[in-house]
């Protein structure tokens, strides 16, 4: 399954360029986002709003943060959506996008099952409670897919003092389908796993998984938004790009939607708006 996986996506990888340059005109912007924010529903919302609003239309293809960024780095898309700091700041060094744009947060959480037998529920630092479940062997599930969320993961170890590995610490090898996928197969296996907390509130009532260790500041989830560079790549759509872009981070428009996603079904919002724009127009 793994194959199929990877062939698809080769196969995928060499019709983004006739995807992109067969759009009719250039009012045409295809992305690559990573996968949490797909699985939750909200860049399908608004690129809907966006299309709707501006007749611009704009579609994407779904992958890990590592892998979405290695897209971009073919110039096959316009922008990227993804969420690893150090991973985007490498991208733009380099010279594949010109500048990294704060979008939206939520938050990562630790999730396990309710019976809790490593003892974490309630502790403050994430670290803690990794270096916790380490110390006590309990199964744990990684995405290892060097995604977003594997990369967030890796660095809080890192901050815990522990390189995890062993028989209690798994990497899913189905990861790269991102955390819905992960998700699930940690339920099925009652483990621990580090999850952001969207994915964990639109599969809540399909899963037995709890939370267990929340709101430490290490925990934010920052996602961003990278035009991709058009002195590198001149067929890049850059114009329609930076009007998404402009559009998603005004506060009258894509903040507002991130504001109120999810809040009628879940009864609290998925995503917080995050644009420099929204926080300017929150300290008037």
């Amino acid at each position: 399954m793994k194959n199929i996986f990877v062939s698809c996506l080769a196969l995928l990888l060499f019709l983004i360029p006739t995807l992109t340059f067969a759009a009719e005109g250039d009012h045409f912007i295809f992305m690559a986002s990573t996968i949490g924010p797909i699985d939750a529903g909200i860049v399908g919302v608004l690129e809907d709003a966006f299309e709707k609003e501006t007749g611009i239309r704009v579609r994407h293809v779904g992958a890990g943060t590592g892998a979405a960024l290695k897209i971009g780095q073919q110039g096959n898309v316009d922008l990227v959506m993804v969420h690893a700091k150090s991973l985007e700041e490498k991208y733009i060094k380099d010279g594949f996008g010109t500048k990294r744009l704060p979008l939206m947060y939520n938050d990562f959480v630790i999730l396990g099952p309710a019976a809790d037998p490593a003892g974490i529920k309630g502790l403050k630092s994430a670290a803690e409670a990794l270096k916790t479940i380490a110390a006590k062997g309990v199964p744990f599930i990684s995405r290892g897919d060097k995604s977003g969320t594997h990369v967030a993961e890796m660095e809080l170890w890192e901050k815990s003092g522990i390189k995890p590995g062993g028989p209690w610490y798994k990497v899913y090898e189905k990861g790269s389908e991102g955390n819905a996928a992960t998700l699930k197969y940690t339920d099925q296996q009652g483990a621990y796993t580090f999850m952001d907390r969207a994915t964990f509130l639109s599969l809540q009532k399909n899963i037995k998984l709890v939370i267990l260790v929340e709101k430490d500041e290490v925990l934010l989830n920052f996602i961003s938004l990278i035009p991709v560079n058009p002195a590198k790549f001149p067929k890049v759509n850059h114009k329609d790009a930076l009007t998404f872009i402009a559009w998603l981070t005004a506060p009258d428009k894509g903040q507002l939607i991130i504001r109120d996603f999810g809040k009628d079904k879940y009864g609290s919002p998925l995503f917080f708006p995050n644009s420099e724009g929204w926080k300017a127009a929150q300290r008037k």
